[in-house]
């Protein structure tokens, strides 16, 4: 990355950045929705034990995953600063804290998960299916937490094309591997959804093998020499990633733990109404892959500038993607009035799957308008190593305002269902004032210690 003075120079910058990082996030959201579209042309109960499955694995996953992500604001920081050689030391300490997040996980479900699954009132094949699921995709958790280490860290170099090639190359993977174990093509098993979890774990195992290989052998990832020099455990290393990523894994935790809530909640309702809740928050979650990818690409670029004490420009960047999300949010809005129907389409043949899920994909409109200020804003802070405020600010938006008014909506009106999709707009809608508010004063004050440096 190289310094910017124009608008035009630093628009063309976070494109440089942004358009990777956003079709590597679409060709993920795209292995969830084959996930979700090849077991539901399966059957209804298919897709609703997916989606059960997910509830309960999403949040764990993005949650420790966004402690691992803190390998970005670290590593920008330092480019920024020109302490190229203090690198290493960090990633390298993050992969081990990876491996024993991952190991931390697995014994985790395999004692809790039976236990969850046997509370819920499921239908049987939606619960094996989903026990299934969990238990299928778990053999590729270990690679996968290592993975999302070592993205960050060619992502915190500007290099997010690579992580896009990578992604790329693993879709048509991830899709072949459902085709193969859903559907059972050949002389392999018809495992239904329970097959799309063997072919993710399979995935999982493919895209971290060839990230190891790009790391290894590909400039300039090869200079800082990562697979060379596998040094012990630092508990101090491990701190410094927890103060940064731990804040930002319960922000995340707090966002897909609430819809995931939601979720279980609805398995009081019948197949069809999971299904249809699942199909809409499914294609939600692929539009959502739009602020999340600038909220990513700003903490990068925020990152960069703050470590070089260019404070003005990391508050131009800001500017620059929140607007920019905000007006990719009403183009997505419109389209979805246009065309709900054909989207709930992709999802499921059954006619009245079809007609609920286009009812909830109404709501999703508000919820990515909401998210297209949130989350960018979120990147921004992350940038700032501004953490702490906002993990309490996503807890308090979603689980103290949001939740609880979704379940009086769903429990005690006659919103039923839908409901709950209203209480989490309503969650959503607060979260992004406040964060907006807080990234407002954090740069009020890294704009008077820049005035009195100057001074």
């Amino acid at each position: 990355m190289n310094p910017t003075h124009t608008y035009a120079q630093k628009f063309k910058q976070f494109l440089v950045i942004l358009l990777p990082i956003l079709i590597t996030q679409l060709a993920l959201s795209a292995m969830s929705f084959f996930d979700s579209n090849m077991s539901g042309k399966f059957s209804s109960a298919h897709l609703a034990g997916v989606a059960i499955a997910t509830s309960l694995w999403i949040p764990v996953q993005t949650g420790l995953s966004g402690i691992l992500m803190a390998v970005t604001p670290i590593v920008s920081q330092l480019m920024g600063a020109r302490q190229e050689q203090k690198v290493t030391f960090h990633v390298v300490q993050a992969v081990w804290f990876s491996i024993v997040l991952a190991l931390g996980v697995l014994i985790l479900g395999f004692v809790s998960v039976p236990l969850i699954l046997n509370s819920m009132s499921l239908e049987p094949t939606v619960r094996n299916v989903a026990q299934g699921y969990l238990l299928s995709i778990s053999a590729g958790i270990v690679p996968l937490f290592a993975y999302t280490v070592l993205r960050s860290f060619i992502d915190a170099l500007g290099q997010t094309r690579i992580s896009m090639a990578v992604t790329l190359i693993s879709l048509p993977v991830n899709v072949a591997l459902n085709a193969l174990f859903i559907y059972g093509l050949g002389s392999f098993p018809k495992l239904g959804g329970i097959g799309a979890g063997v072919a993710s774990a399979i995935t999982y195992w493919v895209v971290f093998l060839i990230t190891l290989f790009i790391i290894h052998f590909v400039h300039p990832f090869s200079d800082f020499q990562l697979l060379r020099q596998l040094r012990g455990i630092s508990m101090g290393a491990w701190k410094e990633l927890s103060k940064i990523g731990i804040p930002i894994g319960f922000s995340i935790f707090f966002e897909t733990a609430v819809f995931a809530a939601v979720t279980l909640l609805m398995s009081s309702y019948d197949t069809t109404t999971i299904a249809a809740h699942q199909a809409a928050l499914n294609f939600a979650t692929t539009l959502y892959m739009l602020p999340l990818s600038i909220c990513m690409s700003l903490t990068i670029i925020i990152g960069y500038e703050a470590g070089s004490s260019r404070m003005k420009d990391a508050r131009a960047y800001a500017k620059l993607g929140i607007s920019f999300a905000v007006l990719l949010s009403l183009i997505t809005a419109v389209i979805l009035l246009m065309a709900g129907k054909q989207v709930a389409g992709l999802y499921s043949n059954e006619p009245v799957v079809v007609e609920l899920t286009s009812h909830f994909l109404i709501f999703a409109i508000f919820f990515q308008i909401s998210d297209a200020i949130a989350t960018p804003t979120q990147g921004a802070l992350r940038g700032y190593k501004d953490v702490n405020v906002a993990f309490m600010l996503a807890f308090l938006s979603y689980w103290v305002i949001g939740l609880p008014v979704g379940y009086i909506l769903a429990v005690f009106t006659a919103w039923g269902a839908f409901g709950y999709w209203i209480g989490l707009i309503t969650g959503l809608a607060v979260g992004a004032l406040l964060l907006m508010l807080r990234l407002l004063k954090v740069q009020r004050k890294y704009a008077a210690a820049e005035h009195m440096k100057l001074s």
